[in-house]
Order: C-alpha cells, then structure tokens, then sequence
C-alpha cells in the first residue's frame, strides 16, 4: 500500500536536503585533503570530530531544552584538566615527597567543613529556625573554608617547591576522557542546581561567569594543572608517530597513519553518543522534553518536574563537553589553560548549533564538520588571497599589505560571521533543520 505523494514528498525532501548537503560536504573534505595533504585533512577531522561531540552536547542543551549554556569553555578546561590527571605519567617526585599527606589533611579539612555546614543546615531539628540558622550557616561556611585553606595553601606551596605539580595517574587516556565526562556531571550538576531557576538571558549570563570561574580556578592551580606552565606531552590512546617511526614507518606514513587510527576512535565514541542521544530523543523522554522546551509552564501544570528534566539535560550535554575537551587535550597532546578563548570554545559551537539546525543531531554533525574546516582553512586562504593581493598594490606603487599574517588570521571571525550571516538569511532554521513526526 503506497502513502500518498504529499505525505511521500514531505517525507523524502528532508532526506532529499540531507544526502545533497553531506555529499557536498564529503566533497569540501575531499578538496580541502588535496590542497592540505593528507596528513593535515586527518587532523582536521579528528579536531572536528571532538567539536562535533561537543556541538552534540551543547545540542542536547539547547536544541531540546532551550538552555542558553555560555559555560561551554569551562566543562572543555574540565575535561582536559581531568585527562590530565587520570592519564598523564606518574610523577615520582611528588608521590616520593610529603605532598599526598598534606593533600590528605587537606581533603579531611574539606570534608569537616562540609560536615559543619550540613549540619548548620539541619540545625532545625534542634529548633533552631530563622535568622538564628542562617547566621550558623553562614559561621559554619566561614570556619570551613577557614580551615580547608589552613590545610590547602600550605600543601600546594610544599608541592609546586618541591614536585612541580601533582602529575598524573598513568591510566589509559580512554579512562581520562570518561573521567573527563564524569567530573563535568558532577559540576554540571551543582551548577545547574543553582542556576537553572534562571531563563533565557538570565541563564546565559550566569552561565558565562560560570565558565570564566572555572577557568580561573583551572589556570591558578598550579599544584593539580600546572596553569599556564602547561602540561605536556599528553599520552595518546592509539600509536603516536614516533612509535610508527620506531616500527618502520616513514614520517608521512607514521603521521597519515597515527592520526587514521586516533580519527577511527573519536568517530567511533561520537557514532556511539550520536545512537544514544537520538534513540533518547525520538523516544518518551524525547516528547516531553520538547513540550518543557516550547512551553514549560504548560509542562509544569501537567505535573512534569521541569527543573529536574532541565537538569537532565544539562547534565547530559556536559557530559559530552567533557569528554569532547578531553579528546582535544589529548589530540594536541597538550593542556594549556591560556589556550582556551570564548571565541574559539565557546562562540563557534553555538555558531555550529545554530548553522546545522538546532534539534537536529544529523544537522549539528554537519554543521560541527563544515564551520570547523571553513574556520581552518579561512586562514591559508586569506593569507593566499592577501600576498597576491599584495603583489598586485606593490606593482601598482601602493606599497605592499602590512601584517599580512595577523590579517589572514583575523580574517576567520570575519568568514565565521559572513556564514552564520548567510544561514541566518537563507536558512534561519538552520541547514537541517528539526523535524518533528505527529502521530494522528
């Protein structure tokens, strides 16, 4: 029994729009490949595979719960400072020293204080009440954090004298990247515990200050991340290039073929995420989280716990971003807290959202692929464009172009904005945009 043309037609355009707009992106690959060599078109995409778990995290957030999450950059610190703890060598100098013990005293300060403010905070079973109980809250958190800093300072200057930093665990990166994401739920979690009273605006502004606290803390503990010393080199997961050289391979080969097998592994932990996020979607929870998302007080009056789901989400996506920053940390094989900018970790996943078609996973998946390589390669290509150009206002007497460098690399905002522009105009609701099947 056929369906009839109009249901067919509704049914086969997205379809349609979707294999003509990835065909076309698999032939930008493939150019861009043979303009960078192999080699650089494999770092290209195993970079734009973590953006593009990342953008499926930030998806999650705001394609289905309409979240406004600016903390983007922080949870990719926390991933790669987690990976860094879990998988970076072992560091003798510290665990031969008295840093673990004082670490230790310090951990028991902190969970005394803790103590002393869950039972400030349990203080009306006493019957204490009122202005009384938030006065002992507040002692409570003042003597915690009083002696968790006696303990902490002390330990920290011992460490970075002495060891340097804390150093890693050893661990397979695999374990670090899962780490990554298991720290960024944690934080997400008391994060949104806080901040998700908070809509629209309001939510995003709380969100920015929240990443820009992370990344203070990240880049001023010395004694855990080595801040902006910086922490390197990571171990990879896959073999590097040196141990394929070691093997016989030659130095193109050894390249070509470590970054082959750490691109088969990252696209693997998103095919993964990708099946988990879209069966969740398409599923019950799915539906009520797009109700919460278009109408959450017509949600909430049908007895839907909104926060909670809202928590949900923000959890989930997190999750991702942490695992997605650690992949990065772990690709460049390097941690560097100074190295992470808003509009690099934060503005360009949101543009990526927004140009593939927020609520559609494939749509962020292209999107994350298409904006990463377009900002890559804006910079060659200015510079290019530049140097003729160039050549040609020398030859006219007009002097030749200054800075021609800092201008081809100032030129991805520019590109990244004509983009996000021109998909606004022609496709305000992104390249793929959501789609919804009713039933009835």
């Amino acid at each position: 029994m056929s369906l009839p043309a109009s249901l067919s037609a509704s049914l086969q355009s997205p379809l349609r729009r979707g294999l003509i707009l990835f065909a076309a992106m698999f032939v930008i690959v493939v150019i861009t490949g043979v303009m960078q060599g192999g080699a650089s078109i494999l770092l290209i995409l195993t970079q734009a595979t973590a953006f593009a778990l990342i953008a499926l995290g930030l998806n999650i957030q705001w394609g289905y719960g309409g979240l406004f999450n600016f903390a983007i950059m922080g949870f990719l610190m926390v991933g790669g400072a987690s990976t860094v703890f879990l998988s970076y060598p072992i560091n003798p100098d510290f665990w031969t020293s008295d840093g673990p013990l004082m670490l230790g005293r310090a951990l028991l300060a902190f969970l005394f204080g803790l103590c002393l403010v869950l039972l400030a905070r349990q203080s009306h079973r006493i019957g204490i009440t009122g202005k009384l109980k938030t006065t002992l809250v507040v002692i409570a958190w003042f003597a915690g954090y009083i002696l968790y800093r006696s303990q902490i300072d002390p330990a920290a200057a011992y460490i970075e004298s002495t060891a340097g930093f804390v150093g890693g665990l050893g661990l397979h990166p695999v374990l670090g990247w899962a780490f990554g994401g298991l720290v960024s739920a944690i934080i997400a979690f008391y994060i949104g515990k806080v901040s998700l009273g908070l809509r629209t605006d309001y939510l995003a502004i709380a969100t920015i200050g929240i990443s820009e606290i992370l990344r203070a803390l990240i880049k001023n503990m010395d004694w855990l991340t080595r801040g902006t010393m910086t922490v390197s080199p990571m171990p990879w997961p896959t073999p590097l290039p040196q141990n394929l050289q070691a093997m016989g391979f030659s130095i193109s080969e050894s390249f070509i073929y470590a970054r082959l097998g750490f691109l088969a592994l990252a696209v693997l932990i998103l095919v993964l995420a990708f099946i988990i996020v879209q069966r969740a979607y398409g599923g019950p929870w799915g539906r009520m989280m797009r109700a919460i998302r278009d109408n959450h007080i017509a949600a909430g009056s049908m007895g839907k716990d909104v926060t909670g789901r809202q928590l949900e989400l923000f959890i989930f996506g997190s999750i991702l971003m942490g695992i997605g920053g650690a992949m990065l940390a772990t690709f460049t094989q390097i941690f560097d807290p100074s190295g992470y900018q808003p509009i690099n970790h934060t503005f360009m996943l949101w543009v990526m959202v927004i140009v593939g078609g927020a609520g559609n996973n494939w749509g962020v998946v292209l999107g994350a692929f298409l904006i990463y390589i377009v900002w890559v390669i804006s910079d060659p290509l200015a510079q290019l464009i530049f140097v003729n150009l160039s050549v040609l206002t020398d030859s006219l007497g007009w002097g030749a172009i200054p800075e021609i460098d800092s201008r081809a690399l100032q030129m991805r905002v520019f590109v990244l904005g004509v983009v996000i522009t021109i998909a606004l105009r022609y496709a305000p609701r992104g390249l793929l945009p959501e789609t919804v099947r009713r039933e009835g």
